[in-house]
Order: C-alpha cells, then structure tokens, then sequence
C-alpha cells in the first residue's frame, strides 16, 4: 500500500480531529488500551442507546457514528479514517469471491451443466454477467441465507468467474497483509477486544447485571420488558396480548408485533422494575389464554439493554470494514477462530456458534452473515472454521432440534457452504471422520425410539422434532455429493469406519415396523408408517452415493461388502419358528424350513439386504463375484417375502390392516421410493435366481407365494373368496417370473448404461401416452444432483408437440423405438399397465396389425447372470404352465383368469424367443436350453403338453383377446423347430398349415376394409344430416348468425341495389322486413320479437372500462372538478362505460324467475361473494356461465321505407342552414316561456310514436338504470336526468372498442365479429335509442351548444374538449324528443329523422375535421382533388386561428384521423336503421369510398365545407374563437392526436430472466428495510407495485386495500392484470374482493407455463399466448375469465384478493 506505519504515527498526532478530544489518541498512548476502550464504551453507550426519552433511529445513528463509530475507526486507521480508507484502496485488489448472501425469496441461479452439485448457485448480477446464461440453468426463489459461489473454482466445472469476479490479473493477495504490519496488528488488538465484547454480550445471560468491566457506576432503576419471538404463536396471538398488557392501541400492537418478527425481540415496555414486572406478568397470563404455551418474556436493566443493541451495531461495523481489505478480513477471522487462554474454553466463533440456539433472530443474523463475510470467503479459515463446526457438530445440531427457529437462521444451515467443497469433505473424513459424526449424531437422536430388539418403532413421535431429525441427512448427502478420484489408506480407513456406523443405522431400520396380517375383525389403531419411509426417502440418494463410493475403488468394495454381509448375518429380524422339512415336485426336493407371509410377522424395511444386493452386482461387474460362497438361501428369504406381501397386498389378502399397509405397498413400488426397495428385492432374487438349482429356486417362489399345494393338486376348495386369492397369487406369481427373467436393465446384470435405462423407462411412460415434459420427469427417478437424464435421451426416443394458444408441449414416441415396448414392465402400477395396454393395442389396430403384444428381445444377461434363464426351461416351470393352461381349457369356473393365462403367454413367448436367440448365435449342438422340446414333450401322451394345450386354448371363447398372440406363439414355435432342424421354415412348414393361415389373413383384411368402408359411408350420412340440421338451426335463428344481412329489397339493377346501401338521409335504403323468432333458453319456447310483445332479453354485463383511454399512468377520475362528464366524453376517453354479452336469450319473466331463484340459493354458498355481488344484481348466465349484471330488451327495428318523391320536395326547402334555424327556434323555444305556439308548425312532421309492451318499458328501466349507476357509481335512480345519457355514452363506448378490436385486427368492419357481439352491438344501440324521455329535453338544451355556439350556455366545452362519436351518438337520439308535446307522444316521421340525422352527421363530422386539423401539427404538400380542398380549408381555419400555426397537415393524415370516426358512425347507424352495408365493407378493412356513401358523405370529406360553405363559415369562426382552443395554439395545453393511439398490453421482455432482474432491483418506494417482495407489474400501464405487504396497503372506500387493488381502482376502472413476478403468474382482478389466478404467458422449452418457478426452467414469452391476454382484455372478458375459473374451483378458504 506504500506507507509504512511509524511515518503514519507522527501524522497521528498532528491530524486535527471533528471530536473534540479524540479518545482514539488517548487509547494508542495508555498501556492497557483493551480495558481504556471498554472504559470508554462503559460511559457513552448507555448515553446513547436505551434512554429516558426515545431518540428517533436517526439521531440515534448519529451518536453512534460521532461519538463510538468514528473513534474507533481513528484508532484503527491511526489517521482520519476517510484518508487511511484512499491508502487502502489504492492498493488492494477486489475480491475473486463474490460472497453476496441471499435474502429470502430473491432468485438464484444454477446451472445443471457445469454445477459440481445443485447448491452451487449465482446471484442475478453474476449470473447475467457469466457463460451460464446460454447453457441449461434452473432459477429459484432462496429460502434466505445462502450466498453467491461466483468465483469458487471448486463449485464449477467451467466459467467459476462471471466477468465482475474474473481475477484477469493474477493479483498477489497474501502480500496484502505483509507490507503494512502496524496496522495489521492494530487492527488485530482492536478487533481482539470488540469480538470479545460481541461475544460477550451477546452470549450473557443475566437480565440485570454486566460484566466487572462494563458495570455502570451508578445503578439506575430503568428497565425493559422484552418480548421475544418464537414459531409457536401467530401474529394474532401477539396483537391480541400486547393490547391487552400494555394499553396499546391496535395499529401500535400490529407494528411492535411485525418487528418482533422481524428483529426477534423487541421492547414493549419501559419503566421501574416493578411495573415490568407486572408487565410480564400480563403478558405470560394473557398468552397463555390463548395457547397452551406463554410467549417468552425477559426483563432487562437498561445498560444491559444499550450494551447488546450497541454489540448488534458493532457486528454490521465489522462487515463494513472487513470488506474493505484482505488483511482486515484475515486479522478478524485470526482473532476469532484464535484458540482460547482458559483451558476449557472455546475459540470466540465457537462459543457464538454454540450459543446460537439461545440467541434471538436478530443477534443470529448479523452473526452468520460476519461468518460469511469473513471465515467463508478465505480458503484457509474456512478449513479451519469447518474443522471447528465438526467438533461442535453434535451439539449444534442438538440446540437446533430443540430450537423452535427456522432452520435457515440457525447456525446448522452454514453446513451446506462447507460440506459440499470438494476438498474440505475429503478432509473432514480425513481428519475428523465426519460421516461418523453425522451418523452418530441421528442415532443419538433417534435412539429414543428403539425398541427392545434394538429396532425403530415410531408410534407416537413428535412430527416437528423428526422433520428436524431429517434434515440432519441433508448433511449427509452434501459430504458424499463428489466421489473422490484418488484414495488415501487415511480416507480408506475413514470411510469404511463411517461406512460401519452407516450400517449402525442401517441394522436398526432392517425389519423394523414388522406387521401381521389381521383375522377376523378390522385392525383397530392405523400403525404409523409414516416415519419409517420418511427416513427411507432421505435415505434412497445417500445410499446410492454409498454404492457410488465403494464401486470406484476395489479394495472399499470388498471390504465394504464383507462388512454388509457381515451386519446382515448378525440381524435377527422375522425368524423361522419350525424346522426345515422337504417339499417334492416333478421328482425335485427342497429342504427348507417353512414360513408363512400371511400368518407371520413380515417387515417391508430391508435396507442391509438392499444394500448388499447392490454391491453384489458391483463385484460381479469387477468380475470378483466368487465372494458369496455361502448359500443364498438366507439372503433371498426376506426380499421374497417382502414380494409377496405386496402380491398379497394386490389380492386382497390384508385388507383388514386399514389403509397403512396400502399406503406401504404403494410407496414401496413408487418411483420416490423402488430404487433402494422393491428394484433391489427383484435384484436379490435375481442374485438367487443366477446361484440356485431353478427347480429349487421356483419351488421356493411357490412355496412362500402359498401356492406350492394347489399346483401340487393336492389342495382344493369351494370358497369363491379363496379361490379368487389363488387366482390373484397366481398372476402374481407368474408376473414375478416374467419379471426375474426379463428385467436386464440393470447395469452389471446385462451390459446397459445408465442412459439405456433411461430410455427405457422414457418409452415404457410414453407407451401410456403422449406426456409433458414435467410430467415425464416426475415418472423418472432422480439421482442426487436432482437430474433424472430425461434431456439427454428423450430426443433419440420421442418427438415433441408444439402446444397451440392453451394447453401444454407433449412428447410423443418414436415408431422404431416401439419394439421395446413390454406389457409387464416392472415399473407399471396397475392402472398404467392397463392403459399402456389399451394405447398400444388400439395403435396396432389402426396400423392394421395383429392385437399380439410380444415379449420383446431382451439384451442378453451377463456371464455371472447368464443362469437365470434356466428358469424358463426347468421342469417345475413347465409343470405349472401346464397346470394354468390346463385349467383354461377345461373352462373351470372360478380357477382360471384372463390375466393369468395372459401372463403365461408372455412367459412361453419369452423362453421360445430366448431359445430362438441362443439357436441363432451358437451351434445346435452347445444349445442346452430346450424350452420347445419340453413344452412339446412333456404330457404329449395325454395330449397335455403345453403345445398341445395352445392349440386347445384358442378354441376358448372368452379368450378371444389372446388369440393373436396364441397364433404368434404357435408361429415361433414352427420357427424354433425349423432353427433345430437346419431347414428353412417355409418348407418345413406343412402347405396345409400355411395355406388357411394366409387365407384367413386374406379374408380378415377384406373385412376390416369392408368395415372400414361402412363406416366411411355412415360418417358422410351423418355429416350430411349433422350439416342439414344446422342450416336449419341458422334458419331459425337468424339473429345469433346475423353477420352479413341480405339486402332488403332485390333491386332490379344493380344500380339500384347500389343506391339502397346508405344508411342515412332522404336516399336511406329500407329496412329489411323480416321476423325475427328466438328461443329462450330456459324454457326453449319460440317467440317473435315484436314491440307489444312480452319482452325477450338478452343477458349482458355492464363495466367501466379504460381500454381505449389515452392518458395511461395519470390518475384522472371523470368525477374531477370542472368536468362535463357524463354530458360529453372528453377526448381521452379516461373511463368509458361498456356493456357486453355473451348472446343468449330469455324471456324477461323466465329471467326475473331465475334471478330471484339465484339470489335465494347463493345466499347459503360458501363465498359466493367472491363470484357474485347480489347486492349489484350479478348473476351467471344460465347456460355459458358468463358473468352479467343486468339484461337488454330485444326491440324490433322499426320497418321504414321512405317515400322518396315526398323526401325530395322537402329537401328542397330543409336546407342545412334552414334546418339549423328551425331546431335553434326549438331549442330556444324549450327555454322561453310557454305559450308562444307560433315556432312548432314548422316542426309538423311529428307521428305519434310507437309504444312499448309494459315489460319491455320495465326492462329498459332495469338496463338503464343499471348502466346508470355502474358507469357513474352511484347509487340507483331511475329519475335521474343523466340516465339516457348514460344509456347513449355506453352505446357509443361500446361501439368504439369494437370497431378498435376490428381496427387492431385489421379486420373488416362488417362480417367479422362474432355472433355474441353483433347481437350485443344491435341490442345496445336499439336500448340507447329507446331512452327517450321528457327530461332528455334538457339535456338536449346542453348538448347542441357545442356544435351551435349561438344558442350559448356557459361552460359549454371547445372543440377539442369533447369526444365527437359520443356527442354524435347523442344528438342523433336525443333530436326526437324535440317533438314531444305536452299532452302527447310524438316522434318524427322518417322522413324529418333522415333529414335530422344528415345533418347532424354533417356537422358532427366537419367539427371532427377541424379537431383534428387544430390538433395535427406535420407539415407537407400534395396535388389532387382532396389535397385541393382539404388546401382551401387550411387557409380558412388560418385566418379564424390568427395564424398561431401553419395548418398545412398532408390531407391523408387528416383522413387517417377521420376514418375511426367514420367507421364507428357506420357500424351506429347499421345497428341503428338496419340498412344493410356495401359488399367492400365486409371483404376489406380501408375502403374510404364506400365507408363515405353508406353515411351519405361526399367522397372527399373536405368537400363537405365547400357544399355548406355560407352556414358553416360563420360557425368555423365562432368555434376557433374559444379560449381553450387558442391556449392549445400557443402549445399551452397538450391535446389528443387522431387517430388516437391504440392500446395494447405493454411490452414484455423475451426472456424471463431480464424480468426476474428488475425485480430484485425492485425498491419499494414506502418502506426502507430489505424484507422480501412481492414485485408486481401491471400489464396495462408497466408499473410495478410492492404486492401483499403492509407497506403499501392503503385505504380505498374505507377499506384496508393492497398496492393492486388500489392500482386497478384507477388504472383500470377497477378491472387489473398483474404479472406476479416470483410467482411467475397472471392475476386477474375485478373490484376489492374477486381475483383469480392465470397462467403466464411465458413458456420453458418445452412448451409448459411453471407456476412458482417450481421446476425453474429458462421461461421465454409466447406472443400467442400474450396476445390472447391482450384480447382478454380488449374485449372485456377479464370479469367473465374470473367468474369462470372461480365457478370451476370449490373454494374453501378465500383468498383475499383486496389484500393484493
């Protein structure tokens, strides 16, 4: 660093220092500096911390930097810290460790290629930075606790440096603490004296004194009553007594409570002793209340309290300055890992460890994260530090099991960081045996629960203390993770002594747990069983790692077998009660002792007989299986037995032991659990099956199977329940010989590799069905690492399935890979056996192949092996399948099943193919196995040999099924007899037997092309009835298929038929006169929808919606002050109101019927609030399940046809400007006093207008109302002057997001929306125009102004203040009740209402025009029509705008901003008048032309002020003249754009990670401390949002909300789609209480979503998937979505989603 030290000290004394009298000086200069520090310590720090009045934590901070903190930094530094710091750092090199320790919940990062084991991980920084990102790596959310192994060469194969960490220059790190010894030894005397303060402090038990050294002077009566945290109590409890014990209110108990939980202690009260006392006592009573057990309460003196608050702050101060150098780092783990002076005691990091138990959570924290910081980052100490965890390993992981703290804060969770390196394993077993540590540590533990035979017995253990029990083998596992590649005789020796304390355990689980079946009556109590495989489950990889280790090196494997064999013979679990005995058959004799499964004691645990089978195969692999001399009749016994429970399991021998011993066979045969159980029993009988005379080792099998009478014949019964037994044994029995003979993928048993075996059982799953991935990978078994080899293999067996839009990627087999498909694969459970069955007969059907199901070729077994097919050709073998066969073809009733003769197939199949394959590689003459000849031979003389008996068998009628493979197998056996014979089996094989074979084939294929054809000719019938049908279904109901009407009227010519395509004015074509007759579907009776008509509805939903707003992210309320709204939509279209259906019909009396039937019944559901609000009139339709809140009336169109002649003559008088003066008289008229009668003549086209039936009058009331109070939010009142306003802005809405799903799609405006919305579209515009009441006069006197400003009213909007389609809208079905009188009800005739609505589209749309000229601002010329008049126009509005700006925008972007408008006018005025469109609207989506002829405007839009120019100037002027419009030209206020800006969901990164990345730099912006989050986007806005945490939870309507339900309240009118980031989900929200989960939109590799990152796979984004949501949205099917999925899950505890 280039400054010595003595230098620095004269620099010392000159340096003027911010404290006063710096202490720092004094303590260089006094002889004892340890105990002046402590002096000093002793004074200042019951000053700071734990006074009178409470300092807040800043000033408090403060003190501590000035007055504690800064001094001791001087001492070190022996200058002002800041320039000692500038010193350091110029000379030392960062760190090549990264180090960061995990919070809980932040993802870290693993690679599954170059991890040495899965608990290497990186930290996101690292891991983004690393050659990791391109390879396979898995993401998961930390428990809390671990830290970042980027830069730790023993954690990775390749890439251990991401390129922060990268060493690059090889910098000398050891020189670091050599070239300044002065302050090395400084800081060593310093941190000499802290750490033993910390240590001190935070292991000292007395709640009032201090040690002689810090014992204050005067002894004041201040005292803390501290509550403590445990995992006993919950939150409630907590609240509940400290308001009760120390008189706090609610909000303070809740926020002392979180930081108990947080901290681990905390102080609730302060004051004399006495009152802590009583305090204490409170607060033991009151908790005690509630649960059986008082929280932990402690008095403390006030110093004692300031001390350890100060040690807390000490432990954080030395994380700083460690990181600031090498050598401090070196100096502190120097001093605390420094053996002790007194004898007994241990080095300082030990008595922390060791005191861990009894610390609270808070101490815990700052102490594992100094040892990370400090002993786990340098190579040296952490040896030393592992050395030290080993010796206290036992009592460590005593406290922890008595501790009632989370594992991930105790100290026992530092294990994984130390014993999973590589190096310091094989160390630790080297030098303190540390398996054996660990082992005996269990058996310590576990030593309560054995029995008197010195077995486990787990009845009535403690769950939670066994959980922790169990974690202790996670240790375990971490040292043997890496085997080691080179032996030392230390390490030999080490091992094989732990492998013997192994074994320890081992003997103590063999036999334990014993059962017996039950007689007579139902076992009583359930057994516990649980226990006993929880440890076989932590055992299964410790166990393979064993074998692991043995295997890699010869000398452990012999010893370690020897030592097996040895502890197996010592075990004395089920033995025999009687003397052996001889049993005969087919003239062979075994003397053996009897033994009966079914009546004795039998035990499924046989961990040292597993464990032996499997070295077994080791040795044989090494070719020294010579070992096992003895006779095999001892070690076969128990896997049998163990066998045949589970076959008498199957047959229901044991039903009367409950569910337990289910349970048992169940998790014995499971994939977590048959790698270490049930394969290795088939492996020991395989061992017996390759050592044993076969005619013995079958006799056996027959004898413990209790079948060795019955196929001796000398036992026989009538009980149908017995003999169902036998029948079951039976096909038990057979299926273990097909397995024992057939299973060779074993390596060592036949010569396959690991990945062969993967294979298999990949195809063997698939044989089921086309699977997931995850799916697949749960079929598997893992291996320690957690890989199960799936990715390696399963592209050479399987081809994957993209998914679509839902749904998931599936793996289907490969053709070629299907010969290896085995119908009695040892690994299917029953139900799989059958399904794989089905899948693959129905396969080979459709390919037109036979039913057979062959046994397929197996790989042939290893020499030491190579016996065990003698099985299929000994005489006991034979004898039984002639026995089985026999009975089939007498059809004895009862003594026979399908799946016995069926296994017995397979078993004849599998010796004619074994035979077939030796005949084919050897010489007929070295062939001793002769399985055809003695199927052939023995019993011909009676005609009973099992050829014989085949052909019979197939005559059988009820084994129709097994005729194909009874004909394969007569077929092979031809074959073995040609291969004896040396002939050709065409020739040998007689022309008779050939020739009706092959005809029968002929004629089978003729017939099932026959068949074939049939059915053929039946599907075009019924297709051709099904097509029918539905035109038929179309006919009647037209309306739902209403998407391209005819038109009306068949004109001659096609110019006429022309002319009829426009929707408004005196040329208005008619419309179409059709009835229209719908079905309810509640009561599925007919009826004509006619307007005196009971009323038919149709079920809709109303919402407030932001879909198509244009000021995302700004909070606007249409509530705000000033505003116009609901009269005028202001242009941003901030929250518009949208109503919605799903388009099925009722009649409004079955409709009032079943809602009120809905309301009673839902009022007793469990949470039915979360689907439905009954209070607002929600319910779910009755035949989709779509949410809906109210219902339309259907109205009839009104038939209309214009008298053209008569529209002429009064288009000649109704001018635009005539027709204004005569609506403005009107309007003025409304406002003057009554009485004036001479202004109404001229209005004297009034008609009396067409009335309603009652219920359709009292169903528009129910709609409107509805609309009403959901758009506005307000209570119901159907008085209320705005409620046909409402009814025109949700019409207007609503037409406006169809035509921008239609725009976003770039579909055509007519013809491509469906059904539901094409009724919804015409229901809602036929609702609006019904809404016309007296009062919509006085909406009509505000409303006109704004076109109008002559007939001024105050606080009239501009131009570009007001939405021109709602306002269209709104004119248009407002102008008819301008003809109410008085007296009666009139409405205009249709020719004034042509005439009304062209020209309020004229002026409607020029004003729309000239907003979006003022509103454009691009500049450019062009030549032509338009461009000319469009010139004309800019020049006019220049002069009314003064100028402000050049209006000189290219006419087409004009007509761009124009045409939504046009387009949503056309699709109003078709739901409107029904005049069926031009054929070119239905076909394209632009059409301008034809868009302007159905509106009855000219096709150059521009031309519209050239057409009016006299009655339009003077309006221009008045309406450029507004203030606002001028503020807008001087660029003061910001307006919209036109077109406006479509909205989609924002934009998501392609992958997951770069999003997992924000999160974690994710601060929440309301509270400081680093808990864990839940970050949240909001997919409409891309906010993100801190979820499900108290601190950001605010009030909305007097209710305690999350972040996203107040979020959606205003980004979303209350409707939300949140992406949970962690959780990798969609959450969907509607209002405070309904939400529901969906899937992300982000899919792994291999086409599956994953829900919590369980499985942690990459994620990329799916566009089809997203855009889905985007549609979910646009279309407002959020609501439905969740109603839907909720209606789907039975809740039974709600979630409460406002809480989000």
């Amino acid at each position: 660093i280039g400054f010595l030290w003595d230098s620095g000290l004269e620099k010392v004394q000159a340096t003027p220092f911010e404290v006063p009298q710096s202490p720092a000086a004094e303590w260089r200069e006094a002889v004892d500096s340890a105990a002046e520090l402590l002096r000093y310590l002793r004074e200042q720090v019951p000053q700071i911390y734990c006074l009178e009045k409470e300092s807040s934590p800043q000033e408090e901070e403060e003190l501590v930097q000035n007055r504690l903190l800064h001094p001791l930094e001087c001492f070190l530094f022996g200058e002002d810290p800041q320039e000692g710091l500038e010193k350091l750092k110029q000379g030392s090199t960062s760190s090549q460790l990264c180090g960061r320790v995990f919070k809980e919940g932040e993802t870290v990062y693993s690679c599954r290629d170059c991890a040495i084991d899965p608990t290497c991980v990186l930290c996101m920084d690292c891991f983004q930075d690393s050659v990791h990102k391109g390879h396979r790596y898995k993401m998961h959310a930390s428990s809390g606790g671990g830290f970042c192994d980027c830069g730790d060469v023993e954690a990775w194969k390749i890439g251990p440096c991401c390129s922060k960490h990268d060493p690059g220059v090889t910098a000398s790190m050891v020189t670091v603490s050599y070239i300044i010894p002065g302050l090395y030894e400084c800081a060593k005397k310093l941190f000499q004296v802290l750490l033993h303060y910390i240590t001190d402090l935070l292991v000292w038990e007395e709640s009032f004194e201090l040690s002689g050294e810090l014992q204050p002077r005067v002894k004041e009566d201040a005292y803390y009553c501290v509550l403590y945290n445990d995992e006993h109590h919950s939150y409630e409890h907590v609240i509940y007594t400290l308001q009760r014990s120390v008189n706090c209110d609610l909000a303070e108990a809740q926020t002392q409570t979180a930081l108990i939980d947080k901290e681990g202690r905390r102080a609730v009260k302060k004051g004399t002793l006495r009152s802590c006392q009583q305090a204490k006592d409170l607060i033991k009573s009151n908790s005690e209340h509630i649960s059986l057990q008082p929280l932990r309460v402690e008095i403390l003196h006030s110093a004692v309290m300031a001390h350890q608050s100060f040690a807390l702050r000490l432990g954080s101060w030395f994380q700083q300055i460690i990181g600031y150098s090498v050598g401090f780092r070196q100096a502190f783990c120097q001093v605390a890992l420094e053996p002790s002076t007194e004898r007994d005691r241990p080095c300082l990091i030990s008595r922390l460890m060791l005191h861990d138990a009894r610390m609270y959570k808070g101490a815990r924290k700052i102490v594992h994260e100094l040892i990370f910081c400090s002993l786990l980052m340098e190579t040296e100490c952490k040896r030393l530090f592992a050395i030290e965890f080993t010796k206290h390993y036992k009592q460590l992981q005593k406290d922890f099991i008595n501790d009632d703290h989370e594992r991930s804060i105790s100290i026992t969770a530092l294990s994984v960081q130390i014993f999973t390196v590589p190096t310091l394993a094989r160390q630790l077993i080297e030098e303190g045996n540390v398996i054996k540590v660990i082992v005996d540590t269990v058996m310590d533990l576990l030593r309560e629960h054995l029995d008197a035979n010195n077995r486990f017995h787990f009845q009535g253990y403690n769950s939670d203390k066994f959980f922790r029990i169990q974690v202790i083998f996670h240790d375990l596992r971490y040292i043997l993770i890496s085997k080691p590649s080179l032996w030392t005789e230390e390490l030999r020796k080490q091992f094989l002594e732990g492998f013997k304390v192994f074994l320890g355990l081992l003997n103590c689980m063999q036999g334990m747990e014993e059962v017996k079946r039950q007689f007579g009556q139902h076992i009583e109590v359930e057994p516990e069983w649980e226990a006993g495989f929880s440890i076989q489950i932590q055992l299964r990889h410790i166990l393979a790692m064993f074998q692991d280790w043995c295997s890699c090196d010869d000398k452990i494997l012999l010893l370690a077998f020897e030592e097996c064999l040895k502890a197996l013979l010592r075990c004395n679990n089920q033995p025999f009660h009687s003397e052996a005995t001889d049993y005969y058959m087919c003239k062979h004799i075994l003397h053996v002792r009897p033994y009966k499964v079914s009546q004795e004691p039998v035990s499924i645990h046989l961990p040292i007989s597993r464990l032996l089978a499997s070295l077994y195969v080791h040795l044989c692999r090494m070719g020294t299986m010579e070992r096992l001399q003895e006779s095999v009749d001892p070690f076969v016994e128990y896997p049998l037995r163990c066998v045949v429970l589970a076959a008498q399991v199957t047959a229901e021998m044991w039903r009367r032991n409950g569910l337990s011993l289910v349970s048992q066979i169940y998790y014995y045969q499971d994939v977590k659990c048959r790698d270490e159980m049930y394969d290795k029993d088939i492996l020991m009988l395989q061992i017996a099956a390759s050592k044993m005379d076969p005619n013995h080792f079958l006799m056996l099998i027959l004898l413990r199977f209790e079948l060795f009478e019955i196929f001796n014949g000398s036992c026989s019964s009538k009980d149908q329940e017995i003999l169902k037994q036998w029948n079951r044994l039976t096909e038990e029995m057979l299926y273990l010989l097909i397995i024992i003979v057939g299973e060779r993928y074993v390596p060592g048993i036949s010569q396959v590799t690991k990945e062969d075996v993967t294979m298999r059982e990949v195809i063997h799953l698939l044989c089921i069905e086309p699977m997931a991935h995850s799916s697949l990978v749960k079929g598997l078994p893992e291996n320690e690492s957690h890989e199960t080899g799936l990715e390696t293999v399963i592209s050479k067996v399987a081809n994957f399935k993209k998914p679509g839009v839902s749904g998931h990627g599936l793996y289907e087999v490969k053709k070629e890979c299907l010969a290896e498909f085995n119908p009695f694969f040892y690994h299917y459970s029953k139900s799989q056996h059958s399904k794989a069955e089905d899948s693959q007969k129905k396969r080979r059907a459709q390919e037109g192949n036979d039913k057979a199901l062959r046994p397929p070729v197996p790989p042939p077994f290893c020499p030491a092996f190579s016996s065990i097919v003698r099985l299929l050709c000994c005489d006991v073998l034979i004898h039984v399948l002639r026995r089985v066969l026999q009975r089939a073809v007498e059809d004895r009733a009862a003594q026979w099943t399908e799946a016995m003769i069926q296994r017995a197939l397979h078993l004849i199949g599998q010796g004619l193919l074994e035979e077939k394959t030796q005949l084919e590689d050897s010489t007929v003459e070295e062939v001793t196995f002769d399985f055809s000849l003695k199927a052939r031979r023995i019993g011909s003389e009676h005609g009973k040999s099992v050829f014989h008996l085949l052909s019979k068998v197939k005559a059988v009628p009820s084994l129709e099924a097994q005729k194909d493979m009874i004909k394969w197998i007569l077929q092979m056996f031809e074959v073995v007899k040609c291969l004896r014979e040396k002939s050709s089996p065409t020739a040998s094989m007689s022309m008779e037997t050939t020739k009706p074979e092959e005809s029968a084939q002929d004629k089978e294929k003729a017939e099932r092309k026959r068949k074939a054809e049939a059915a053929k000719l039946h599907r075009q019938k019924i297709m051709a009835q099904m097509s029918a049908m539905q035109k038929n279904f179309i006919e009647s109901n037209k309306m739902l298929y209403e998407n391209m009407p005819e038109s009306g009227v068949q004109g001659d010519c096609a110019m006429e038929q022309k002319e009829l395509c426009v929707a408004v004015g005196p040329h208005r074509g008619s419309t179409p006169t059709e009835r229209e007759v719908l079905t309810c579907i509640l009561c599925q009776e007919e009826q004509e929808v006619a307007a005196q008509a009971p009323a038919m509805v149709l079920t809709a939903c109303v919402q407030r919606s932001t879909v198509l707003t244009q000021c995302r992210g700004k909070t606007l309320s249409n509530k705000a002050e000033g505003s116009s709204y609901p009269l005028f939509m202001p242009p941003e279209l901030a929250v518009g109101t949208h109503i919605g259906t799903c388009g099925h019909v009722m009649h409004a009396t079955c409709w009032q019927k079943y809602f009120e039937a809905i309301q009673n019944t839902t009022r007793n559901r469990l949470h039915a609030e979360l689907i439905i609000d009954l209070e607002n009139g929600e319910y779910l339709c009755p035949l989709c399940k779509s949410l809906c809140n109210t219902v339309v009336p259907l109205i009839p169109l009104e038939p209309l046809t214009l008298n053209y002649e008569n529209a002429e003559i009064v288009g000649q008088h109704l001018s635009l400007s005539r027709w204004i003066q005569i609506l403005s008289a009107r309007i003025k008229g409304l406002k003057s006093v009554k009485g004036q009668p001479d202004f109404r003549s001229i209005l004297s086209f009034g008609l009396l207008w067409q009335s309603f039936s009652d219920s359709i009058a009292e169903m528009l009331v129910v709609c409107a109302t509805t609309v009403h109070r959901v758009g506005l939010q307000t209570a119901p009142n159907e008085l209320c002057p705005y409620v046909p306003v409402m009814a025109w802005n949700t019409c207007a809405f609503t037409i406006q997001a169809i035509e921008n799903i239609l725009q976003g799609e770039d579909k055509p405006l007519f013809g491509s929306l469906q059904n539901r919305q094409l009724a919804g579209l015409k229901a809602a515009v036929q609702f609006s125009a019904a809404q016309r009441l007296k009062s919509s006069q006085a909406v009509l006197l505000s409303l006109y102004p704004v076109l109008l400003p002559a007939l001024g009213r105050e606080n009239t909007p501009s131009l570009l203040e007001v939405d021109f389609f709602h306002l269209l809208v709104g004119l248009v079905l407002s102008v008819p009740s301008l003809y109410q009188e008085e007296a009666v009800d009139l409405q205009p005739s249709s020719v004034s209402s042509a005439y009304n609505h062209l020209h309020i589209l004229h002026l409607v749309t020029m004003a729309h025009l000239l907003q979006v000229i003022l509103s454009s601002t691009v500049a450019g010329g062009e030549e032509g029509e338009e461009a000319r008049a469009a010139a004309e126009l800019y020049a006019t509005v220049s002069q009314h705008t003064e100028g402000y700006r050049c209006l000189s925008s290219p006419w087409f972007q004009l007509r761009r901003g124009i045409t939504p408008f046009l387009r949503c006018a056309a699709l109003f005025f078709n739901g409107l008048t029904g005049v069926p469109p031009p054929e070119e609207l239905s076909s394209t989506a632009g059409q301008m032309e034809a868009l302007c002829s159905y509106l009855a405007l000219p096709p150059n839009v521009f031309q519209l002020f050239q057409e009016h120019k006299e009655t339009v100037t003077p309006l221009l002027e008045s309406w450029c003249g507004s203030s606002a419009i001028t503020k807008v030209l001087k660029g003061e206020i910001q307006t919209i754009r036109y077109p406006r800006r479509r909205n989609h969901l924002i934009e998501l990164p392609e992958d997951y990670s770069a999003l997992l990345n924000q999160a974690s730099h994710f601060q929440c912006p309301k509270s400081t401390d680093d808990d864990r989050k839940h970050p949240t986007l909001c997919l409409f806005c891309g906010v993100m949002l801190c979820s499900q945490s108290v601190c950001c939870q605010t009030q909305l309507d007097g209710d305690d909300v999350g972040a996203c339900t107040a979020h959606a309240a205003t980004c979303g009118a209350g409707v939300g789609m949140f992406l949970r980031i962690r959780e990798c989900e969609v959450i969907l929200m509607a209002s405070k209480t309904r939400g529901s989960t969906y899937p992300a939109p982000y899919l792994d590799d291999y086409g599956e979503t994953d829900p919590q990152l369980g499985r942690g796979n990459p994620l990329h984004l799916c566009p089809e998937r997203y855009r889905k949501l985007n549609q979910l949205w646009q279309q407002h099917c959020i609501l439905e979505e969740i109603a839907r999925s909720l209606e789907v899950v039975n809740i039974m505890f709600a979630f409460e989603w406002q809480m989000l």
